[in-house]
């Protein structure tokens, strides 16, 4: 074989693996190129997903939102319901306690039962939702549950206790709601003592 055929045949020989080399990388760009495709697949599905996802929780909390609103709405609308279901005994019997006070056979003593009676379901109300009277006589005096109106010097008593109580107090869960108005006791003034020059003058006057 001639020089030139030589050189002719592996000119051909590298042509051919140059084919076979671009063919190998095409084939591996393209497997790659589906690889990638794949994955981007699967990315946009996994968003779709995620976005779907996040409008449905969007949506949830949106509606519970709405419900804790309406909720909410009630619960200061109707809080007082029961406290006023219990509140329509009393008022009936004020009523019927005023109408027989009017008539004309009308007895104090009649009149008086009723009154406590009424009283009674009143003060049974106030219990259920928990308010309870402030009414401290005999009792240390106490800034956070009594308003002192007056003090008196009381030798019998210890200082700061509380001797009357003008209007009773009132706690809603142990919540102050209106404070009682109390008198309380201080020390007696001491008197002076009596000098023995100032009683010879007295003797002689």
């Amino acid at each position: 074989m001639s020089d030139k055929e030589t050189e002719q045949t592996e000119q051909e020989q590298l042509t051919e693996a140059s084919a076979e080399e671009n063919q190998g990388t095409t084939a591996q760009q393209s497997a790659e190129t589906e690889e990638l495709s794949a994955k981007l697949a699967a990315a946009e599905a996994k968003a779709q997903e995620n976005w779907d996802q996040l409008l449905r929780n969007r949506a949830e909390m949106e509606n519970l939102r709405r419900r804790m609103e309406r909720d909410l709405e009630n619960a200061h609308k109707f809080a007082l319901e029961r406290f006023a279901q219990e509140l329509l005994p009393v008022r009936d019997s004020l009523e019927m306690g005023l109408a027989a006070a009017r008539a004309d056979d009308a007895v104090v003593t009649t009149l008086t039962e009723g009154a406590e009676l009424t009283l009674k379901m009143l003060t049974t109300a106030m219990e259920k939702f928990s308010i309870k009277e402030v009414h401290p006589v005999e009792q240390p005096f106490n800034p956070e549950l009594h308003q002192a109106m007056s003090m008196l010097e009381m030798a019998d008593k210890a200082p700061n206790t509380v001797v009357d109580v003008l209007q009773k107090g009132y706690t809603l869960n142990d919540r102050l709601i209106r404070p009682a108005m109390v008198v309380v006791s201080k020390a007696a003034a001491k008197t002076a003592p009596v000098s023995e020059e100032q009683t010879n003058i007295d003797e002689q006057a």
